[in-house]
């Protein structure tokens, strides 16, 4: 993911990318229907695979550890997942309640989980393994009827033709070899293949804008080429960018790393909250790829909360997963997973094609709504009652389960409500119906 996660100071306000985007823009009609049905689905599942799994130290290992590409790319040849099954992984990713996936294709340490044939380096030409594993899934998604998003990493720290950044700088490439317009052709014909090969794809989700700083000359990203080109060949397929900036024309979803929409305590969400799409990323553990020293998962109660507080923003949450090396997903990862669906078969309805209520986050909870339908999530104890601010006239207040009635009075802000429960593991929901 990001450079500040892994503990590079990067101020992502202070180093706006150059960008050569169109501002001319003007969305299809099929792409604002794209948009609509994503901003619906509010759960995703991340998935973060790549040969780096074997190292079990995350990601950015190659970078961190200053690996040169040469030996790491060794690590192909070992490279087996042989507990690999995409309709294993759907129907569990699918029996958590979530709506989609996102899949790492090709990451920043330039191994390509697909096979293309923009370059060798891929999981089918240079793996004993020789399975399109992004064939699978896509495979699986169609017949199990959940949406895939392709991760694409913008840098790579193996190319000789991808300009040198802010990161990569111990991976052992030659200085003075770069070549700006042959890397993009790269991307293009990569992008190219995932949205020629795979069927429908739901969103193209960039990454490592950040590698480059605005001010330095004679450098700029190509995006206007590759957004045009995703929305060519799928115009229904979806353009997200976690560059931590205001969204740009051409992009159809602001992300927001390790944070819900407003908030920056992770120090890479400072950018102001716009009218596209949201989309909160958050990892299950504390890493993104697979670390085997990371055991520290969220509880259930903490995923539902966090869900709860992201749709309560108007955004989607993408939950990431990071499989381990035999290519199966870690058993507290599935563990929480089914805890997921089990409360989600329950009440998804206070958090799929919601949106923020009038009534914003509280101290509290947060809130959504559907029509004129107010879901107040307490995810707090109480003293027994909860103010509301609300302009709006009130029919009827009750719980979400057992829809018991509950009091309520009138108030200069809003309303005051009596007889609240304080939460149990996880979310006591109360309903508020509108005249």
């Amino acid at each position: 993911m990001s450079l500040l996660m892994q503990g590079k100071a990067i101020n992502a306000n202070a180093t706006t990318t150059g960008v050569s985007a169109d501002t001319t823009f003007v969305p299809s009609q099929a792409e604002l229907q794209a948009r609509q049905r994503f901003n619906s689905e509010r759960l995703g599942i991340f998935i973060h695979w790549g040969i780096y799994s074997l190292f079990g130290q995350g990601e950015w290992f190659m970078n961190d550890k200053n690996v040169n590409y040469k030996e790491y790319a060794k690590a192909a040849e070992a490279f087996y997942p042989h507990n690999f099954n995409a309709e294993d992984w759907v129907k569990a990713i699918k029996g958590s309640g979530a709506k989609y996936i996102c899949i790492t294709t090709r990451h920043h340490d330039g191994f390509s989980m697909f096979g293309t044939k923009a370059s060798p380096y891929n999981i089918v030409d240079a793996t004993p393994f020789k399975r399109d594993i992004i064939k699978e899934l896509s495979d699986a998604c169609h017949s199990q009827g959940i949406n895939l998003h392709f991760y694409y990493s913008l840098l790579d720290w193996a190319r000789q033709d991808y300009p040198v950044g802010n990161t990569g700088h111990g991976t052992g490439r030659i200085a003075g070899l770069s070549d700006m317009g042959k890397y993009t052709e790269f991307m293009k014909q990569q992008l190219t293949e995932l949205l020629s090969n795979y069927g429908s794809i739901g969103a193209i989700w960039f990454d490592g804008q950040w590698d480059h700083k605005a001010d330095e000359k004679g450098f700029h990203w190509p995006l206007n080429e590759l957004y045009s080109l995703i929305h060519r060949l799928q115009p229904s397929c979806l353009v997200a960018n976690n560059h931590h900036l205001s969204p740009i024309r051409g992009e159809d979803i602001q992300n927001f790393e390790r944070d819900v929409p407003g908030e920056n305590k992770a120090g890479l969400s400072g950018q102001a909250v716009g009218k596209l799409p949201l989309e909160t990323c958050e990892t299950m553990n504390g890493s993104w790829g697979y670390n085997c020293t990371d055991l520290k998962y969220k509880s259930t109660t903490e995923i539902v909360r966090l869900l709860a507080r992201t749709a309560g923003k108007g955004a989607n949450l993408l939950l990431n997963i990071g499989p381990q090396p035999d290519g199966s997903l870690p058993e507290e990862a599935l563990k929480r997973l089914r805890e997921l669906g089990v409360w989600m078969k329950q009440y998804g309805e206070t958090i799929y094609d919601t949106e923020a209520s009038e009534i914003g986050e509280q101290s509290w909870g947060p809130t959504t709504q559907r029509g004129k339908t107010i879901y107040l999530h307490i995810l707090k104890e109480t003293n027994g009652s909860i103010d509301v601010p609300l302009k709006s006239k009130v029919k009827k207040v009750y719980t979400f389960d057992g829809k018991v009635p509950l009091k309520y009075t009138r108030t200069k802000t809003g309303i005051t409500i009596n007889s609240i429960v304080t939460p149990g593991t996880s979310d006591a929901i109360v309903v508020v119906e509108l005249k």
